[in-house]
Formats: structure tokens, C-alpha cells, sequence
């Protein structure tokens, strides 16, 4: 059995939000980082468009507050907000002064010092991005800031299972601490125990529950599972972000392409006809909020027996796109599509999940010792829609704000007690793998077809009635088989799915990116929808 590794402060994640609160927090800790593979897997690194701040002459807090709270339907946390986008600036400033290289004036648009370019649902141009690659600039800049500080270990290709909480204590104390987590190394395949005298959850969220996700192939909702099982709330599932345009093709999935393009004059087109019809929807076509957009799409893709629809940049100087979109132009180019003279076929796909673990101003769940930043999370930021480029920016401030918290309150941090080891002794190997498969398949095609962009009860009812048939099969199969990475992921899989059909069931009405056209109108007060652990 792995020997126990201590630190002071755990963090499970290794994107934008991890890396943030570890940079702020090894001046003074001992800090260890785990990466469910390699360090730039996860969603930062796949980041196209950019950060939202206020940068632009003209532009206000108020206006980016406003924009975000109309975004998600009425159901954010307005202090969140407010805490958030007033913060915002700085975390900008912090990401140069780390060598961010964000790009440089190269038309109007600008507040002099960077290019700002604007997308959906914003009323000003104030995303501060590095091209199209904004989140693997990023995430470069923090992991060799992160690599290079003597108190960061950073630890490669350990999969997290559950957190140690008091249960797993020697001698149990029933206080409810969590002490760390249980993380199988892929490299060895034995399972290692974490300790720390506290823990930060920077996860992501659970895009891969969906058979068509933009999101990287980690993000299974690990940290969301393990925090509900420990017994922490869980909050606003339901609102499942779905990417208006993602690109169709058989041979590449999950390519996005940004939301930047909309942004600057791309139309969306009937591929025979050559329609324009987002005006048919919305006055503001294709800078509404990105529910909206997804909506019509996919309105339009039914309605006609559609496979995709276009995004047509092609009317814009074409050194202007280049210039704009060298990332994208140069993937699509390889492709055989040429976005300067071509439509681009795109189709919606799951692209963020704005629901999460419950946490306070400060990053704090339910659990003393265990705090969460970024996607995994539930803050307020994002209610019942996630404005465009707040995600990356929730991940500076909140990493900040946990960073700070436990700085603040190390004295009452105690350090971890004697935590049993992982028990092995009454499992063997399985020899079944094909079942993990065949269970992770039909959770994502069950999840697309039910729980999608547009919902009804009876769909959501079936999904219920497979995720119940599939807990118990899992369950028996996670009980009897030494654990491997696969069954880890299935296992959370489902959890996620749970917690996403449960949430959805529970809300009566249709808001923001919860559409169920058995509830079609909004209700009058906005209820965020709160699990609570039995």
C-alpha cells in the first residue's frame, strides 16, 4: 500500500482555479497540485475566447453586473456578481504581470493597452483575450509559474475516488472534517492517500455526462461526486450550458468554435436556403445570450431534419479573420474549410455546467477543511445562464478568495489524524471491462436525448428510471472490482446524472438554460434548486 503524502493545503485540479490558489497560497504552505492526467488537460487549456473585465472607456461595473444578471435569468447572487466583476481588473492585471501575453491593439475596439473584442450578452467589448487561445496562454503562464515555486508539488495522472473525510479516521472523531482524498495512480494503478490540512476542489464540471460535450475528456464530474457523497450541498444542476457552435464533423468531435466569431459579425445560416434566422428569434440574433442561440438551433435543426446549420464569417476582410481567429482558421483550414470564403457547419453542444458544489464568498462548502473554485463550484456567479467569458475570471477570483481564506483562518485548521489506508483486501481484478463501457455510453446518450436543450417532464422521468437501474448494477460492480480510472469516472458520471435529473424534475417552470416545455413560463420569484446528502 502507497505511503500517505502530507501538505498543508491539497488542491485536486491543475486548471485556472487550482493553480490560482496554489500561487497564492506557497509563499506561506506547503502546497501539493494533482492532475487528473497531464497538468494542461483540462478545460482552461481548451479556453478560446477570453476573460470579461471592464477596460473599456465607457464601459461600467454596473453595465458587466447587469449584463451578467440579465444573462442568468434573475437567479444570480447579485453580491457574487458584484464581487466578482469588481475584482476583475486586478485578476487581468495579476495574469500580465505572470506573462500573459493578451492581445494588442490592432484596430478600434480597444482601451489602448489591449484589444477588447465583445461576445453574446455583452453590452460593451471588454473580453481581454490572446487570440483564440486564450485559455492555453493561460494556463501556460500559471503552470510554469506553478512548476518553478519550490513550495508547489505538482503531481501527474492520480484520479481522484473520494475524499477522507472523519469516517475515514483511525479513531473517529464525527466532526465531519474532510482531511484530504483517495487517488488512484494511473502510472501504478495503487491507490495513494492525500492529506492536508485543508482541501480545495478545482475539478471542472461534468460536461462528458452528455454524448456531445465541448468539454475535455476529464471533466466526469468527479469533484461534484465526491463532494456530495461526502455530504456536502449540491446546487442548480440543471442548468447545463450548451455551446451554440460547435463544430460538425464525423472525423474531429469537440472542436468549439468561439463564441468571438458571433462576436465579430459572424451570422448563423440555413444551409439551404442561406436564411439568416436569428432575427427570427431575437432582437439582439447572434449576440443574444447563448441559451437563446442553442435554443434556435436547435429549433431549426428539428424543424427542418437538419444535421447542422452554418456560421458565416465569410462577408469580413478575410485578413481580418486570420488575424482575429488564427487558431480556428488554421485547424478548419486543415479540414478543408476555408472560414474566409466558407460557412462553417456547427452544431450546439454541452459546454459548461453552471451548477455545482455550494460555496460561500470565500470558497467554503458545507465540510470545515474543504473548499472549491472554478466549474466545480455553485457561487451565485453564473444563476441560471453563464455570461460569456466569466467562467475563466470566476476561477482568478474565487482561487484568490479561497487562497485568502485559508490563510486567514490557518489556526483553526487543524492538522489531519491518523487516516485509515485504502482497503483492498476483499476485491479482485475484473474481468468485465466492457461493462464500464457499455454503462458510460448509455448514460451520455440517455442524458443527450432527455435531459438536453429542450426538456419535458416524461423525458426526464425516463432518465430517472435508467440512472436508478444503472446505480445499483455500478454500485455492485464498484463494490466487488479493484478500482481503475474507468470505473472512477462512470462512477461520478452517474452521480452527475443523478443530480442533473433530480434538479430539473424539481423545477417547475423554464429559465435560463432549463427549458421544459411542460413549464414554459417563468415563474415570478427565482429559486436557486438546492440538493441536500440523506
Amino acid at each position: 500500500m502507497a505511503e500517505e503524502r502530507q501538505s498543508d493545503v491539497l488542491i485536486i485540479g491543475s486548471g485556472a482555479a487550482g493553480l490560482t490558489a496554489a500561487l497564492n497560497l506557497a509563499d506561506r504552505f506547503r502546497v501539493t497540485v494533482l492532475a487528473k492526467g497531464g497538468f494542461n488537460e483540462g478545460s482552461t487549456a481548451h479556453a478560446q475566447g477570453g476573460i470579461a473585465a471592464v477596460l473599456e472607456e465607457g464601459d461600467t461595473f454596473d453595465s458587466h453586473i447587469e449584463d451578467t444578471m440579465i444573462a442568468g435569468a434573475g437567479l444570480n447572487d447579485r453580491s457574487t456578481v458584484e464581487f466578482v466583476v469588481e475584482n476583475a481588473p486586478a485578476a487581468i492585471e495579476r495574469l500580465a504581470e505572470l506573462g500573459v501575453p493578451f492581445t494588442t491593439p490592432h484596430e478600434q475596439g480597444s482601451n489602448g493597452r489591449w484589444h477588447l473584442t465583445r461576445e453574446g450578452g455583452h453590452s460593451h467589448r471588454r473580453i481581454v483575450h490572446v487570440d483564440d487561445a486564450t485559455g492555453w496562454a493561460v494556463q501556460d503562464a500559471l503552470l510554469k509559474a506553478a512548476l518553478a515555486h519550490p513550495n508547489i508539488r505538482m503531481v501527474p495522472d492520480m484520479v481522484a475516488i473520494d475524499l477522507a473525510t472523519s469516517r475515514h479516521e483511525q479513531r473517529y472523531s464525527g466532526a465531519g472534517h474532510v482531511w484530504g482524498c483517495y487517488a488512484i495512480n494511473r502510472r501504478t494503478g495503487r491507490v495513494e492517500l492525500f492529506t492536508a490540512h485543508a482541501t480545495v476542489l478545482a475539478t471542472g464540471g461534468a460536461g462528458r455526462t452528455y454524448l456531445f460535450s465541448t468539454a475535455p475528456k476529464g471533466a466526469t464530474g468527479d469533484g461534484i461526486a465526491m463532494a456530495w457523497r461526502a455530504g456536502c450541498r449540491v446546487s442548480n444542476m440543471e442548468f447545463m450550458q450548451f455551446h451554440p457552435t460547435c463544430l460538425y464533423n464525423h472525423d474531429v468531435k469537440n472542436f468549439l468554435i468561439t463564441e468571438a466569431v458571433r462576436g465579430e459579425g459572424g451570422h448563423l445560416k440555413l444551409p439551404q436556403s442561406g436564411h439568416r434566422f436569428m432575427p427570427d428569434f431575437d432582437d439582439r440574433a447572434e449576440l443574444a445570450p447563448r441559451d437563446i442561440v442553442a435554443r434556435a438551433i436547435d429549433h431549426e435543426i428539428k424543424r427542418l431534419g437538419l444535421d447542422y446549420v452554418h456560421l458565416d464569417i465569410s462577408h469580413r476582410d478575410p485578413a481580418f479573420v486570420v488575424a482575429h481567429f488564427p487558431t480556428i482558421y488554421a485547424r478548419l483550414l486543415d479540414l478543408g474549410i476555408d472560414m474566409t470564403k466558407q460557412p462553417i457547419p456547427v452544431v450546439p453542444a454541452q459546454h459548461y455546467t453552471c451548477g455545482g458544489v455550494v460555496v460561500d464568498r470565500d470558497g467554503r462548502t458545507d465540510l470545515p477543511g474543504l473548499y472549491a473554485a472554478g466549474e466545480v463550484s455553485q457561487s451565485g456567479l453564473h444563476g441560471a445562464n453563464r455570461l460569456a467569458s466569466n467562467s475563466l475570471l470566476e476561477c482568478f477570483v474565487y482561487g484568490e478568495a479561497v487562497a485568502r481564506n485559508i490563510a486567514h483562518c490557518w489556526d483553526e485548521l487543524p492538522p489531519p489524524p491518523p487516516i485509515r489506508p485504502w482497503d483492498e483486501s476483499r476485491v479482485t481484478d475484473s474481468d468485465e471491462e466492457v461493462v464500464i463501457k457499455q454503462n458510460w455510453t448509455e448514460i451520455r446518450r440517455f442524458m443527450w436525448n432527455y435531459v438536453g436543450i429542450v426538456r419535458t417532464t416524461k423525458r426526464l422521468e425516463r432518465a430517472q428510471t435508467r440512472i436508478n437501474m444503472l446505480k445499483e448494477e455500478v454500485a455492485d460492480y464498484y463494490g466487488h472490482f479493484r478500482v481503475t480510472p474507468d470505473l472512477v469516472e462512470l462512477r461520478n458520471l452517474l452521480a452527475a446524472a443523478e443530480l442533473i435529473v433530480r434538479s430539473a424534475l424539481e423545477r417547475k417552470e423554464s429559465r435560463g438554460l432549463h427549458y421544459n416545455a411542460d413549464y414554459p413560463d417563468r415563474s415570478l420569484e427565482a429559486r436557486d434548486t438546492i440538493l441536500t446528502p440523506s
